[in-house]
């Protein structure tokens, strides 16, 4: 296993799952591996009912209750 990897696996299914359970209302995951800025929002059982995907260097508009955007530009 490449080093980091149990680390992005907790990062992109885990705390996905756990964070969607306990009703976070958005869940923000900058994968600088991918050159993504990944958006999870409206929390359903175990997963998000709205992922959008964005890359790096852009601006990121994040739903309510944060309701800002985001300049991925310094990631």
């Amino acid at each position: 296993m490449r080093p980091g990897a149990s680390t992005a696996i907790r990062d992109r299914v885990q705390k996905i799952q756990a964070y969607a359970r306990a009703g976070i209302p958005v869940y923000l995951l900058i994968d600088r591996e991918a050159g993504e800025a990944v958006v999870c929002s409206e929390p359903s059982g175990d997963d998000f009912g709205h992922k959008s995907i964005h890359k790096l260097g852009t601006v990121v508009p994040l739903p309510g209750p944060l309701g800002f955007e985001l300049d991925t530009s310094a990631f």
